[in-house]
């Protein structure tokens, strides 16, 4: 196979404290950094010397259900809004890209379009939206509503909500503004697109109030592994999140998402695959192993529970034996695709429940690499170059502490063997992913 020409792309998921579910607890981890602006800004100002493309921020509109005293050793209690906080980084950030998630079920599309076109241009081109449903069923009952959106339900609601959000991202052509004070013309009339959209779950008239994004409009990003959030991706993202932890199973979901833009006219290079992956980078193997093994031990049981229970759709595991195999489990109204690949994990190693919930609370269903930087470097080499992979979406064990491991001994391993750029080679995220500017849809009718 030829040796691919384009470079890994690099994400950091800025998960709190860090990816681990124990790492508040840990001494390279700051158990401050829910509420603290400092924090953040030095783990952006980590990940771009490190030339990653964007810092991700997840997000969700509940706590998770869970009983009081589990959810009181839950660091992700205390947090920033997504968007309040990366509207400050944008400030002392320069290069990296700006993605944060917004939920299509207890979401406006006006709402969501204006937040993300605003930070688009204080960032002068560098925002994105991670396009989720939600999987919290908790949220419904933040929202007026006595139940959670059915599953298939919130993916129909979501492929409009992202039309009427790209049309609203439409609303003025590049150039429609004139700042002419001679004339006395703001922007030019017939520039100007009014959506006047009208549909099942949505009626949205428009124009929106913020000037078209530095990059033509927020890059789209989407998470969702199932067969309707494959085809929601191959309909609209540009950059996909997910989760595998073996190779196979990687390329295979590569090659079934790039077959589906194909399908739908869109170039298979237009949308970058980025699955999680968690580092645990040592100066030696044993090293490496000694780092999960101390992280591993500051795991409560009660959290491992509830972790658990979350990835496998709210399922009630409190009256089997944790060190008993995982019992047969009823469909959800959750989050389907991690659901099905904790239980895959489950079968194919013959975990009991301690084993599993201890698996999954580390690196919450992704893929873990331990070992040297040549270690780590190896597996994402190959990942890569088999086509399993865009790039990854890295997820440090701890914040700051493990990105800046990875910086300082990783990104220039992978530099080395002409894996990852030297420089930035733009301004926007878009330049930097390698993604082309969106045309006006005025403009292509001309």
């Amino acid at each position: 196979m030829a040796r691919r020409k384009d470079k890994i792309r690099l994400g950091l998921f800025a998960h709190v404290t860090g990816n681990h579910m124990a790492a508040w607890r840990h001494p390279r981890a700051d158990r401050f950094a829910g509420t603290s602006f400092r924090h953040y800004a030095e783990v952006a100002a980590l990940a771009e010397r490190g030339l990653f493309d964007m810092l991700f921020l997840a997000d969700t509109n509940a706590l998770w259900k869970g009983d009081t005293e589990t959810l009181s050793r839950d660091p992700k209690t205390a947090q920033f809004e997504p968007l309040t906080l990366l509207s400050a980084l944008s400030v002392v950030t320069e290069h990296i890209g700006l993605v944060a998630t917004a939920t299509t079920t207890y979401n406006e599309p006006y709402h969501v379009a204006r937040k993300f076109a605003s930070l688009d241009q204080l960032s002068g081109g560098r925002a994105g939206w991670n396009l989720v449903t939600s999987a919290n069923e908790q949220e419904a009952l933040n929202f007026s509503r006595t139940n959670h959106v059915p599953h298939d339900q919130r993916y129909d609601r979501a492929r409009e909500f992202a039309a009427v959000v790209k049309g609203l991202w439409e609303s003025w052509e590049d150039d429609a503004f004139l700042r002419d004070p001679e004339s006395g013309r703001f922007f030019a009339p017939e520039k100007l697109r009014v959506l006047n959209h009208q549909g099942t779950h949505f009626a949205v008239r428009g124009p929106l109030n913020v000037a078209r994004s530095p990059q033509g409009h927020p890059l789209i990003v989407q998470a969702g592994s199932s067969e309707i959030g494959r085809d929601l991706a191959a309909d609209t993202a540009e950059v996909v999140f997910t989760a595998q932890d073996q190779l196979p199973a990687a390329q295979a979901f590569y090659a079934d998402l790039k077959g589906r833009l194909i399908a739908r006219g869109r170039d298979p290079e237009s949308l970058k695959i980025m699955p999680g992956l968690m580092p645990i980078v040592g100066r030696t193997a044993e090293e490496a192993e000694a780092k999960e093994r101390e992280l591993q031990e500051l795991i409560h049981p009660s959290v491992g529970l509830q972790t658990l229970s979350f990835m496998l759709g709210g399922a009630d595991l409190s009256g089997h034996d944790l060190d008993g195999p995982l019992p047969d489990l009823p469909n959800t109204n959750s989050g389907k695709s991690r659901m099905a690949l904790v239980i895959e994990l489950a079968r194919r190693e013959k975990l009991t429940i301690r084993q599993l919930y201890q698996r999954v609370t580390g690196a919450r269903g992704h893929f873990i690499v331990r070992g040297t930087a040549a270690t780590i470097a190896d597996t994402m080499e190959e990942w890569f170059e088999r086509r399993g992979a865009d790039g990854f979406n890295i997820m440090p064990p701890t914040l700051p502490g493990d990105l800046g491991d990875f910086v300082t001994d990783v990104v220039p391993e992978l530099q080395r063997r002409g894996l990852l750029r030297t420089a930035y080679e733009g301004r926007t995220l878009r330049e930097n992913l390698g993604l082309p500017f969106p045309q006006h849809t005025a403009t292509l009718r001309r």
